[in-house]
C-alpha cells in the first residue's frame, strides 16, 4: 500500500486518522488529505457537526474514501471504544495526527476523575497512539504527529489534577500541551530502544490561527471570542496552519525525523523540561498509570 507521503497534489493511497477533525485546523488538514487521495477517518465529539463537515469534504474533494468515528476524547472508555473502531475498519494506519484540543476557564474533571485540559490535550493522544501502535507498525512506514503549542511552561508533576494550585485556564491549557512534546520525545526513544522502523513520531507547532479553541462550552465563551473581536482580522486562517502539519505529513524528507519539535519545516526550541529525559520518562509513567496502560500489550518499551 502507498502511504500517501508525497508534496504532489493528488497523491493516491494510505489510511489516515484525524482527531478533532470537524473543524478548524482538523478540518483543513483532513480536507487537504482527502484531496490527496487518502482514505481519512475523521474522529468528531458530536455527530451532526462531525456529518456536515464530512459532506462538505466530501463534496469539495470528490473523495468517498472519508470516514466519520465519533468520540469524546475526553472519556478513557470513549478513547478505547475509538481504537476498537478502528481495527475494525482497517488492517495498517499511516497516518495518525493527533489534532483535538481544548481549553477550560474553571477546573473540571472527567468521568474518570482528571481535570479536562489534561484529559482531552494529552492524556487521549497519549492512550490513543499507544492503542494503535500495532496498526501503524502494519502500515509502516508510517507517521505520528501531535499538535502542539508554544507556551513557554512546565508541567508540575505533582499536581497535574490541579488540587493544589488556583486553577489558571492558559497555564492549564499550556501545560496539557507541553505533555505532547514530553510525550514525542519519549515515544520516539522507545520505538528506536525496541527496535521499531519506519514509525517516526514528531510534534509540530502550528502557530497562531483563528481558532474555536474551547467551542461553546470552553475557553472560546471568552478569551478566544474576545480575542477574535480584538484582532480576528488579522490572524491567519487554519488553511495557513494546516502547512506545517501536511509538511510532516507528505514530505519525503520529514520521513527521516523522530522525536522533534517541528515549526516551519525545521525543529524549534520546546520548553526547557521537554528537553530533559527523566521528565519525558517521568510524565511517560504517570501517564501509563492514569490510562491504565501499565500492564497492556502493543506500546514500545
Amino acid at each position: 500500500m502507498s502511504t500517501g507521503h508525497s508534496d504532489k497534489p493528488g497523491a493516491p493511497g494510505g489510511t489516515a486518522l484525524v482527531t478533532g477533525a470537524n473543524s478548524g485546523l482538523g478540518f483543513a488538514v483532513t480536507r487537504a488529505l482527502a484531496a490527496d487521495g487518502l482514505r481519512v477517518l475523521m474522529v468528531a465529539r458530536d455527530a451532526g457537526r462531525g456529518e456536515a463537515a464530512r459532506a462538505r469534504i466530501l463534496d469539495e474533494t470528490g473523495n468517498g474514501r472519508v470516514e466519520l468515528l465519533v468520540a469524546d476524547l475526553a472519556s478513557q472508555a470513549q478513547v478505547r471504544r475509538l481504537a476498537g473502531e478502528v481495527h475494525a475498519r482497517v488492517d495498517a494506519l499511516n497516518l495518525l495526527i493527533n489534532n483535538a484540543g481544548t481549553a477550560f476557564r474553571s477546573r473540571g474533571l472527567t468521568a474518570d476523575g482528571i481535570e479536562r485540559s489534561l484529559a482531552v490535550n494529552h492524556l487521549a493522544p497519549f492512550l490513543l497512539t499507544n492503542l494503535l501502535l500495532d496498526l501503524l507498525r502494519a502500515g509502516a512506514p508510517s507517521r505520528i504527529i501531535n499538535v502542539g503549542t508554544r507556551i513557554d511552561t512546565a508541567m508540575d508533576f505533582d499536581d497535574l489534577n490541579w488540587q493544589r494550585r488556583p486553577y489558571r485556564m492558559m497555564q492549564a491549557y499550556g501545560q496539557s500541551k507541553l505533555g505532547n512534546i514530553h510525550f514525542t520525545r519519549e515515544l520516539a526513544r522507545r520505538l528506536a530502544d525496541s527496535g521499531v522502523s519506519g514509525v517516526t513520531v514528531n510534534c509540530v507547532f502550528p502557530g497562531v490561527f483563528r481558532s474555536n479553541l474551547g467551542g461553546t462550552d470552553g475557553a472560546q465563551g471568552w478569551f478566544w471570542k474576545t480575542l477574535s473581536v480584538l484582532i480576528g482580522w488579522a490572524l491567519p486562517a487554519p488553511d495557513r496552519a494546516a502547512r506545517r502539519v501536511l509538511y510532516l505529513a507528505r514530505s519525503p524528507e520529514a520521513a527521516q525525523i523522530s522525536g522533534e519539535y517541528i515549526g516551519d519545516r525545521h525543529a524549534i526550541k520546546a520548553p526547557a523540561q521537554a528537553d530533559d529525559p527523566a521528565a519525558n520518562a517521568r510524565l511517560w509513567r504517570i501517564s501509563a498509570e492514569m490510562t491504565g496502560l501499565q500492564d497492556e500489550e502493543g506500546r514500545p518499551g
